[in-house]
C-alpha cells in the first residue's frame, strides 16, 4: 500500500513523500512523488491505491496531470478522402456505377460526415452518428453541413438502404485494414426503415392495358417496345441488338443477348460492352411473331448494324425516346383509361408476370431474365405466384385422395 512519509529540510520547509512499490508487490520496483503539502499527498496516495499500486494514468512525475494531445488525424483518414479512395480502388464496378458512388458520396454522406474521421483517432464515425443520418435521410432533413436553406425530399427506404450498405463497405474497410484504423464498424448494428407494403414499386399491365398503351405509341417506337415486352430484356440489350445476333433461317430461330450499351464515367457517353452479369449472356427462342418483326428490322442492314435505330439514324438515347415517345404514349393512354403509370423498365417486370401467369417454372424464368440468383427472382416475383394457389390445391387433394389398392391391409 502506498503510505507518506515527512522529510524536514535544514529551512524548516517539510515535504511529503508518497512511497510504494510497482504492483505492490515486494519485488515491485520503489516508486515516489514528492509533494509540498500534505492533503496534495493524501489525495494522490489514494489514486495510487485505487490504481492499484500504479501510477494514475494521466499523471507525469513532478509534473501532475497533464492533458495529452489528441494524435492528429492524417487528411486520408478523413470521410471524403477515404471513402474517394475506396470507391476509386473497387475493380468489380463499371465507370458509371463509380462515378454514381462518388455523387452519393458527396450529395448524401459528406454533409453528414464531413468532418468526422473513419478512424478510432478524432472525431470519429459512431453509431448515434449513422443513426442519425438515417433519420435525416428518412424525413428529408439536411444534414449539419448542408448550406442553410437547403432543401431536401424524404428517401424510400430501399434507397435508404442502398445508400447505407454504400457507406457500410466504406467503414468496414476501414476496420479491415492493415493495420486496422477502428475497432468496429458502426453500421453493423443500425436499423433500417422498412418499405411500405402497400405501395408497389413496379407496374405490372394487364394485356389488355398494355394493347392500349400500344395503341398510343407512334409508330416509329412500336417495334421496341414490343420486343421489350416480349422478351423481358433491358432497355440497354434491345438497343444493343444487331442483326448478327439473330439466327433465324433454322428450324428453331435464337436470339443471342451478348452486349448491351454500358455507360462511361461523367460526361463520358455510352459505349457498347458486355451485359449487366453473365447469366445475362443468354439465348431466347424467339415467338413466330417476333421472327416476322425480326425479320423486318434486318433487312438491308449489315451484320453489325443495330436493329433498332433513331430516326436521324444511330442508337436511340434512352432520354430522348422516354421524353418524345414514352412519356406522350403514357398521357395519351391516361386519357383513354389507363390507370396505370409503368416505367420503360416495367415492361420487363410485365413480360416475368405472363410467364408466371402462364404456369411457367421460375427457373427457367430466371434464365430468361438474366438473373445471376434464383433468389432474385423468387423475391421479385415469387408473390405473383399466389395465382397458382388452385392448382397446387388442386394436386394436393389429387395425391390425398388416393385409393388404398385391393389386397393391401391398412395399418392400425
Amino acid at each position: 500500500m502506498a503510505s507518506i512519509k515527512t522529510h524536514e529540510h535544514k529551512s524548516g520547509a517539510v515535504s511529503y513523500y508518497v512511497v510504494w512499490r510497482a504492483g505492490g508487490s515486494r519485488t515491485g520496483a520503489a516508486q515516489n512523488e514528492t509533494f509540498d503539502d500534505e492533503p496534495s499527498a493524501k489525495r494522490f496516495r489514494d489514486l495510487v491505491n485505487g490504481h492499484g499500486q500504479q501510477w494514475p494514468p494521466g499523471w507525469i512525475k513532478g509534473q501532475g496531470f497533464v492533458e495529452l494531445e489528441e494524435p492528429e488525424v492524417p487528411d486520408s483518414h478523413m470521410f471524403p478522402a477515404y471513402a474517394h479512395a475506396y470507391i476509386g480502388l473497387l475493380t468489380d464496378i463499371s465507370d458509371h456505377t463509380r462515378t454514381n458512388y462518388g455523387r452519393f458520396v458527396d450529395n448524401h454522406m459528406v454533409p453528414w460526415f464531413g468532418e468526422h474521421s473513419v478512424s478510432d483517432l478524432g472525431h470519429k464515425i459512431t453509431r448515434d452518428h449513422v443513426s442519425q443520418w438515417i433519420l435525416d435521410l428518412q424525413n428529408g432533413r439536411p444534414g449539419p453541413l448542408h448550406p442553410k436553406g437547403t432543401v431536401r425530399r424524404p428517401y424510400a427506404a430501399k434507397t435508404i438502404s442502398n445508400q447505407h450498405g454504400l457507406l457500410f463497405s466504406i467503414l468496414q474497410s476501414a476496420v479491415d485494414a492493415e493495420p486496422s484504423l477502428r475497432d468496429s464498424n458502426p453500421c453493423a448494428h443500425t436499423r433500417l426503415p422498412k418499405g411500405n407494403d402497400t405501395e408497389d414499386d413496379e407496374v405490372f399491365l394487364e394485356p389488355e392495358e398494355y394493347a392500349l398503351l400500344r395503341s398510343c405509341l407512334r409508330a416509329d417506337a412500336v417495334d421496341v417496345i414490343d420486343v421489350l415486352v416480349s422478351t423481358g430484356l433491358r432497355w440497354g440489350e434491345v438497343t444493343a441488338l444487331q442483326r448478327r445476333d439473330l439466327t433465324l433461317v433454322s428450324k428453331r430461330p435464337t436470339l443471342r443477348v451478348q452486349r448491351a450499351w454500358k455507360r462511361r464515367g461523367e460526361g463520358g457517353g455510352t459505349f457498347l460492352g458486355a451485359p449487366k452479369t453473365k447469366k445475362s449472356r443468354r439465348t431466347l427462342v424467339p415467338t413466330p411473331d417476333q421472327v416476322q418483326l425480326f425479320q423486318r428490322r434486318c433487312e438491308g442492314k449489315a451484320p453489325n448494324d443495330l436493329l433498332f435505330t433513331a430516326p436521324e439514324g444511330g442508337a436511340w438515347h434512352s432520354g430522348v425516346f422516354h421524353a418524345h415517345r414514352w412519356k406522350p404514349a403514357l398521357e395519351a393512354a391516361d386519357a383513354a383509361g389507363l390507370n396505370k403509370r409503368p416505367r420503360i423498365h416495367d415492361l420487363r417486370q410485365t413480360h416475368a408476370s405472363w410467364l408466371i401467369a402462364g404456369k411457367v417454372p421460375l427457373p427457367v424464368i430466371q434464365a430468361r431474365l438474366g438473373h445471376e440468383s434464383i433468389t432474385t427472382t423468387v423475391d421479385r416475383y415469387g408473390y405473383l405466384l399466389e395465382s397458382s394457389d388452385d392448382e397446387v390445391v388442386a394436386a394436393v387433394e389429387w395425391a390425398m385422395g388416393t385409393v388404398v389398392p385391393d389386397g393391401v391391409e391398412r395399418t392400425a
